[in-house]
């Protein structure tokens, strides 16, 4: 687990966007779709933004179970901004719908 916690503290300070998803879930679309939209306007660079796709890590339940402690959940997409966590698919769209999420970009 200390392998675990390093990956992701360091994904999390990395990173001005990082997001933890799964590949097949429709929440965790739902948020990277929106992330894409301020890329193509250029309001956030590719460089500042990440989607870690864990399904795909042998230690996959590991990080959900350490997004558990971190955030008070396990399930994906599990969204940190500026190193701080702020929900998951349908916070990410809300945020968009009332601006906040633009406030927190800039």
């Amino acid at each position: 687990m200390p392998e675990v916690k390093q990956l992701v503290d360091s994904k999390i300070a990395g990173k001005k966007v990082m997001v933890f998803s799964k590949s097949t879930c429709p929440f965790c679309t739902k948020a990277k779709k929106v992330f894409n939209k301020y890329i193509s306007d250029k309001i956030l660079s590719e460089d500042d933004y990440e989607v870690l796709e864990i399904e795909r890590l042998q230690d996959c339940s590991d990080i959900q179970d350490y997004l558990l402690k971190l955030t008070g959940g396990r399930s994906v997409p599990r969204v940190f901004v500026n190193g701080k966590f702020i929900g998951g698919g349908d916070d990410v769209v809300a945020k968009d719908n009332n601006g906040q999420l633009k406030a927190l970009l800039n």
